[in-house]
């Protein structure tokens, strides 16, 4: 190996990336990659001293190559954290300070940001940059962290400083609701955030992040989180034994978290001690990161497949063999999009290390090129839809394949699927092997068809008995009363969430029609619904074919009138209960006592609307209740406390929704 072309081609692709991520708010690689090609250039240089270049992003904060906006210079340098990925590495560093008292967080896996107030006042925002120089981002995190304080009690100059991340909830839902620009993670779904020229649209396109505050000081002085903040999660530690025991707890509620961590960081918990400490270059001396692994393993990418989504998406889906990752098997992943594969450099017949975090659909975080025998096939993208045969479109910065043929076969199948889901119609008794096959025999078409099936028909098809039959059609005739805000979900009206089929019935319309008649100005004026999505929703009711589908779906008596459980709720006529008129947060997962079954956040959150509660994002001084369900992490329950926040566990949030008259 020609180990000077390496170093300079390292420095080029950590410099390229660094510019991606912290530049644009956007990168190709997972971190793991990045990180390993870091490692790759340290340890050449370690070895190669006097062949390091001039611009060698090594010894130097992670940051774009200039700042694009407004700057400020940093009270103290805002560094980096040296990286421990063993016990070892933790127990020297615990060593080379013994006798000292650590602390242990959560290591969050967003943008550093230096909040700072004068006389309580917020006076502005800024990133971390080049470490002693960050960008102003004040105006736009006005928009889009609605939850940071705008004053505090403190007086003086107090920064506080913290991560701002997009949780994985918000992630997803974006995602949802804006399937031609999804964000690849939450961790860049941060970084763009910020970088985004109208911080205004992307609220009101619900792109919006939350503040976790690690550390304060006034006038120079460390002092504690101001009570206004969410804290991290922290561990105070005696010994390398307790440190490696909060890391590992921390690392244990990684996957029940609604935020990614990547780590745990170890520093010394007196202020002097750290100050006292020092620092080098880019990385303060009294503290440490540890990062985990991510839960991957190692496998063969068989075959891939491109199938058509509901509204015309077809994305990239992989057969592997299968593999045991993250607590369970896996044989299909995704890879994303195009761009990714390319810039990943995947292809048939690698060995590719499979990625799985929580609840995430498993994907191919790298390929190991220096595996290939010569037999692999590069992966090309299909240029026509592999159900209909129309050309597809090339879409936004991930180079997404789109069919736009509306008559499309495999669309339609999907959006069957969808309609009979259970955020939908919860038609529960149909599986999506039935409609597909009902679908290919062209009995099913649209929608309404699924209302016209009968026993008799049903029982025509092999391995279809009786009782199946007839719990299908029994199915589908208890889901006719499914109302307004369902209907809207089971549209699939592209970029309409299911947070803006709530907010359409919480506005008043009352029938499908009404909706439909709507224009895009009357659609902007309700909160949180932006010019894109309120375009979307018009062109989707402007076409005839949909029109039609409402009438037949009218004839055979499915009810598309909002329901009394999705209506603004009467404050005044709700049933007495603690519950009533009073500002709460729901967190952690919840269990229906009656049932015994899982019920979804939005769920309970329609519960406590109906008692006439308000429901928010986060606490603040200004929640009465913190509806707190299994697995909750401290940083919110903390927060809680410290602002006075009374917690409620779900028993008593279940009897109190008793006493409302809402269960």
């Amino acid at each position: 190996m020609d180990v000077e072309k390496r170093i300079t081609e390292l420095t080029a692709e950590v410099r390229r990336l660094n510019d991606l991520y912290y530049g644009s708010g956007d990168s190709p690689l997972p971190d793991a990659d990045y990180d390993a090609l870091k490692d790759e250039l340290a340890a050449l240089v370690a070895e190669h001293p006097e062949l390091e270049p001039a611009d060698s992003p090594l010894g130097k904060v992670n940051a774009p190559a200039e700042l694009t906006g407004p700057t400020v210079r940093h009270a103290r340098p805002m560094l980096s954290l040296a990286k421990a990925t063993g016990q070892e590495q933790i127990s020297t560093f615990c060593e080379r300070f013994s006798g000292q008292v650590f602390r242990v967080s959560e290591k969050l896996d967003g943008l550093s940001l230096s909040v700072v107030y004068t006389g309580g006042e917020l006076d502005y925002v800024a990133t971390r940059g080049t470490g002693t120089v960050g960008e102003l981002v004040t105006g736009k995190v006005r928009h889009v962290i609605p939850g940071l304080p705008l004053r505090i009690e403190e007086q003086g100059r107090v920064e506080v400083r913290g991560e701002a991340v997009m949780l994985r909830s918000v992630w997803a839902a974006y995602n949802e609701a804006h399937p031609d620009k999804t964000l690849t993670n939450p961790r860049s779904g941060a970084a763009g955030t910020l970088v985004l020229k109208d911080p205004e649209a992307a609220a009101k396109a619900e792109r919006l992040l939350r503040f976790f505050a690690f550390g304060a000081d006034r006038d120079g002085a460390a002092v504690p989180v101001p009570a206004e903040f969410e804290p991290v999660a922290r561990y105070v530690c005696a010994t390398a034994g307790e440190v490696m025991d909060a890391i590992h707890e921390i690392g244990a509620r990684r996957d029940g978290l609604d935020y990614e961590i990547d780590g745990a960081v170890v520093r010394l918990h007196e202020p002097a001690a750290f100050d006292a400490a020092g620092f080098n270059s880019a990385e303060p001396r009294g503290a440490i990161a540890f990062k985990y692994p991510p839960e991957e393993k190692l496998t063969t990418l068989l075959s891939v497949e491109w199938p058509v989504g509901k509204i015309g998406r077809v994305p990239p889906r992989a057969k592997v063999a299968p593999v045991f990752v993250g607590g369970v098997t896996v044989e299909n992943i995704t890879l994303h999009n195009p761009r990714l594969i390319r810039e990943r450099d995947l292809r048939i017949g690698d060995t590719v290390a499979v990625v799985r975090r929580g609840d995430v659909i498993p994907f191919a975080g790298r390929s190991l090129p220096e595996r290939r025998d010569g037999s692999e096939v590069e992966i090309v993208p299909p240029a026509d839809c592999p159900s209909c045969g129309s050309g597809l479109e090339v879409r936004g910065t991930g180079e997404e394949r789109w069919c736009v043929n509306l008559q499309c076969p495999a669309q339609a199948t999907r959006r069957l699927m969808h309609w009979a889901s259970r955020q939908a119609a919860d038609m529960e008794g149909v599986g999506d092997v039935w409609i597909e096959k009902l679908a290919e025999d062209g009995v099913l078409k649209n929608r309404s068809d699924l209302y016209d099936l009968t026993a008799e028909q049903l029982l025509g098809y092999e391995r279809m008995g009786e009782v199946s039959a007839a719990n299908m059609v029994d199915s589908i005739a208890s889901s006719k009363d499914m109302g307004l805000r369902r209907a809207l979900i089971g549209l699939a009206i592209p970029m309409a969430s299911e947070g803006t089929a709530k907010r359409l019935c919480l506005a008043g319309y009352e029938r499908i029609e009404d909706v439909a008649a709507a224009t895009a100005e009357d659609l902007v004026a309700i909160r949180d619904i932006g010019p894109k999505a309120a375009e979307s929703i018009v062109a989707f009711f402007a076409r005839a074919e949909v029109r039609e589908e409402i009438a037949a779906l009218r004839e055979r008596g499915v009810n598309l009138d909002v329901l009394a459980e999705d209506r603004p709720v009467d404050t005044a006529a709700a049933g007495d209960s603690p519950l009533k008129g009073t500002t709460v947060v729901i967190t952690g997962a919840f269990t229906d006592p009656r049932s015994g079954a899982k019920i979804s956040r939005p769920d309970v959150t329609r519960l406590v609307e109906q008692a006439a509660a308000t429901a928010t994002s986060s606490v603040s001084a200004g929640t009465d209740y913190l509806l707190a369900g299994a697995n909750v992490g401290a940083a919110k329950t903390g927060k809680a406390e410290k602002l006075g926040v009374t917690v409620v566990g779900q028993d008593e949030l279940w009897r109190w929704l008793a006493e409302a008259g809402v269960v």
